[in-house]
């Protein structure tokens, strides 16, 4: 249950940080490594590209997620965040009156903002607090009645559509939904059609909220125009996206919401009601912001669009919706229209090679919204895999467009939706997950039907124990021949006998017998003991590490994990981010590819959870995340099995010896014999391999997991893996609420514990020390101890770990001493002793060799006899 400690003094060799025992995490594949790339189509000619790294540095959200919601919400810029809640704050000393007066003029711009984008004069704009809004107004102020025909596209929204239905029934119109061409678009021709009897009102989505179809606007509004039917542009899902002139398109009314493409807060939209029209069409219920009470009996609209207002507004959302209208207007619609739907498209492409993936978009799609589902899967369930690591989608279900979803069969699509903030790279990104995430659920076919997917490409075996590749031969030298090979191990005799059945040991003996060798896997405790290093919810993974010679291991180990789950057919790894801080200008400082140091300033930002004040700095990982260590546990037992590992837990080693050209391991049920003996046994090492008895120790680690009030705060994306170099303290680290669990702290350094005695459960002493550090800080972590946990880390000289073949014995190999920080590279170093048991080198390793901690080689037990 070992977390990852590194607060070593080694400034070569030093993991410099934590991990913890008790979390979820998983693989966050941020690459489509071996795909061939889409191309990016280029920007129209003469029209510069957007400036992708500056927009996304001055959007926060972008640093915790790929975030590819903008047809929901898009993220709003730092600026428009900074409109928002510098007006609240003159508000909290002004007033709201006065402060809404000291700033009338900032407010004024935004209706000549939202004019220009549009095409229209300032007064033909109304602001109001979403397109739902809007809707209801204009649709009130047009005093529809009985017989009055509405013809609706099928890409009507669902709020709309209620609307009309509810008008349908209460006022008696009739409501018209128009067919829609082979296309997906609006059938121009039933329109004009339907046009030919008199009509109150045309109405079209621009583009819907259930796919990335675009209508043709102007050819509606076209012919609405020449049968004198005025149209209502539901412009929700395109403005800020898509180009929109009133003229143009020929618009009576547009209604618009803030939140979406405009990148404006929640609770802004926009009306847009045109001169001809507005004459006509008074509000149903005016308010003093549009209507002046005259007389006792009479009043007065206002001769704007503002007479659709409400006096009862946020001037701080209007102000950063004002923001983000300069913002979109800076940029060019054009140039955002370029950017997102070439990024749509690669999006579209790179679906289509998605084994399992069906795209749902019409033919018609061309805007920055892509539709698709999954074989046989709720959308639901997909995204919120997807969510888990760290892509940010939603889902549309029927009940929100059945006149296009339940037209076309689709009980729910997931839809992802870019923007300026997004690049090529999260397109490839998400691509990749979709076909790990594929070749983890071929790999779960295979082990329910027993037939191998066509979606895997991996080589090792899914968890019924049948292979999708050939598997390869022994290296010679290795354990077994190919003429000695057999399916398993034989009462008392294997290849291998690996010991320690914790995350180390557990990888190696599935390696080993994915690789053809009979093994028999021994652990002295029962199966889902509490007393080692590999129990616990969770576990950290990170770049971020003191040493270059760090670096290729830490890639391997990403690699392996990803693998493991391809094998398993289940996520093990959730990427959250990671933030690990200490006192500026302490030595030991972290490092690593990706990753960059902050102030505490810039750490609250993307941590809001974490507390950090002046005078720290801290290293950000956004490559970190928790592994779900239980769940990788017993992965690796059911891969081990399905592959003829003979696993006996409850069988404690009393000792080995050399035996000829193999090895003799006496057991407390009896003697058992091998070509190669594997030791990973943890605290225990120093037990079954005397010369590691001096260098290594044991000590106690605790662990607590605390509730709170404020659980967002405490979960990612608020909250990732961290640790916090405290002076004359120690190295706190922790590990976000996930999972179902809260957040998990711990200490990475304890007292000695002898192993051969059973952990006690953890004091009111060693309790209160971590609430304290909580208090400090994670102030939202104001809960109740949910659980405490004690583990053990086997402790080396410079936190570096002894992997590989005992001096002096090469049929002996052991991964031993992983000093708290060597659950992340479980899969990698299984895969190594694996290697180095059929008789490979691996030089990467010989830094973590056993002679490079000083272990010299002595004559084996038993050699002379």
């Amino acid at each position: 249950m070992s977390t990852d400690t590194t607060a070593s003094t080694d400034a070569t060799a030093s993991t410099g940080t934590t991990e913890g025992a008790g979390t979820t995490e998983g693989a966050g594949t941020t690459a489509s490594a071996g795909r061939t790339a889409v191309p990016v189509p280029p920007s129209a000619p003469g029209r510069p590209a957007l400036d992708v790294a500056a927009l996304r540095a001055a959007t926060p959200g972008m640093r915790h997620a790929h975030h590819m919601n903008a047809a929901g919400a898009a993220l709003p810029s730092a600026a428009t965040l900074a409109a928002v809640t510098d007006h609240l704050r003159l508000e909290s000393l002004l007033g709201g009156y006065e402060a809404a007066e000291a700033l009338a003029d900032r407010t004024e711009r935004v209706y000549h903002s939202a004019a220009r984008l549009i095409g229209a004069a300032p007064q033909d704009i109304a602001l109001v607090d979403s397109a739902s809004s809007a809707w209801q107004r204009a649709l009130g102020a047009l005093r529809l009645k009985a017989g009055d025909r509405v013809l609706a596209s099928s890409s009507t929204y669902v709020s709309s559509a209620l609307h009309l239905l509810e008008m349908r029934d209460s006022h008696g119109i009739v409501l018209e939904v128009l067919p829609a061409d082979a296309s997906g678009q609006v059938d121009l021709g039933a329109l004009e059609i339907a046009l030919r009897e008199p009509a109150a009102l045309v109405t079209t989505a621009h583009v819907p909220t259930s796919s990335g179809l675009v209508e043709p606007v102007a050819e509606v509004g076209a012919l609405a125009a020449r049968a004198g039917v005025p149209m209502l542009l539901d412009a929700t899902q395109s403005l800020g996206q898509l180009p929109v002139d009133v003229e143009e398109m020929r618009c009576a009314i547009v209604v618009a919401t803030g939140r979406k493409f405009l990148r404006g807060p929640r609770g802004t939209g926009l009306l847009y009601v045109g001169p001809e029209l507005r004459a006509r069409a008074r509000p149903a219920a005016p308010d003093v912001r549009g209507a002046q009470w005259s007389a006792a009996y009479r009043y007065e609209v206002m001769p704007g669009a503002r007479r659709y207002e409400t006096w009862e507004s946020s001037h701080a959302l209007r102000l950063g919706l004002g923001t983000a209208l300069d913002e979109a207007l800076d940029l060019g619609v054009p140039l955002i229209h370029d950017h997102v739907t070439a990024l749509a498209e690669r999006l579209r492409t790179g679906l289509a090679d998605v084994p399992g993936i069906r795209r749902t978009d019409p033919a018609a799609a061309a805007s920055g919204i892509v539709t698709f589902l999954r074989e046989d899967e709720d959308p639901r369930q997909t995204v919120r895999d997807l969510r888990a690591t760290g892509f940010r989608l939603t889902t549309v279900p029927a009940s929100h467009g059945q006149w296009d979803l339940g037209r076309r069969g689709l009980d729910r699509v997931a839809r992802a939706s870019l923007h300026v903030y997004n690049s090529a790279d999260d397109v490839d990104a998400l691509i990749a997950a979709l076909t790990a995430r594929e070749r983890r659920r071929g790999g779960a076919r295979v082990a329910t039907s027993g037939t191998p997917s066509t979606g895997t490409s991996t080589s090792t075996s899914t968890s019924t124990g049948t292979s999708t590749s050939p598997v390869p031969e022994a290296a010679s030298g290795g354990p077994r021949s190919a003429a000695s090979r057999k399916s398993g191990a034989a009462g008392d005799r294997a290849d291998v006998i690996v010991v320690g059945a914790g995350v180390h040991g557990s990888s190696a003996a599935w390696q080993l017998a994915v690789r053809g060798a009979s093994v028999i896997h021994l652990d002295r405790f029962p199966a889902g003991h509490t007393e080692g290093s590999s129990h616990g919810r969770t576990r950290m993974i990170r770049r971020a590490y003191p040493a270059e010679v760090w670096d290729g291991l830490v890639a391997t180990a990403y690699g392996a994990w990803e693998d493991l789950e391809v094998a398993a057919g289940q996520r093990l790894v959730t990427t959250t981010g990671g933030l690990y801080a200490r006192a500026v200008d302490t030595p030991g400082t972290l490092r690593g590819p990706g990753c960059e140091t902050v102030d505490h300033v810039r750490a609250a930002e993307l941590f809001p959870g974490l507390r950090l004040c002046e005078g720290f700095s801290a290293v950000h990982d956004p490559a970190a995340g928790v592994i779900d260590a239980h769940a990788t546990l017993t992965a690796l037992a059911a891969l081990g099995r399905a592959h003829g590992v003979d696993r006996r837990d409850g069988c404690a080693v009393l000792g080995w010896r050399r035996d000829g050209e193999g090895v003799r391991v006496d057991t407390e049920q009896g003697v058992l014999r091998a070509d190669r003996l594997v030791v990973c046994a943890g605290p225990w090492t120093g037990e079954l391999l005397p010369a590691f008895a001096r260098p290594l120790s044991v000590v106690r680690i605790v662990n607590l997991h605390l509730g709170s009030s404020r659980r967002h705060l405490l979960e990612p994306p608020l909250l990732g893996a961290f640790s916090v170099d405290v002076p004359d303290v120690g190295l706190l680290y922790g590990i976000p609420a996930f999972g179902g669990a809260g957040v998990k702290i711990g200490l990475d350094h304890g007292p000695p514990e002898d192993p051969s005695v059973p952990a006690g459960p953890v004091t009111g002493a060693e309790r209160d020390r971590l609430l304290g550090l909580a208090s400090r800080f994670l102030p939202a972590a104001d809960g109740p101890v949910e659980e405490t946990i004690t583990c053990r880390y086997t402790m080396a000289p410079n936190n570096r770990f002894a992997v590989g073949r005992l001096p002096g014995e090469d049929r002996v190999l052991t991964a031993a001493a992983c000093s708290g920080h060597g659950f992340k590279f479980g899969p990698a170093l299984g895969a190594a002793l694996a290697d180095l048991a059929e008789g490979k080198e691996r030089a990467d390793l010989d830094f973590l060799s056993p002679a490079a901690m000083g272990i010299t080689a002595r004559p084996a037990p038993g050699a002379a006899g």
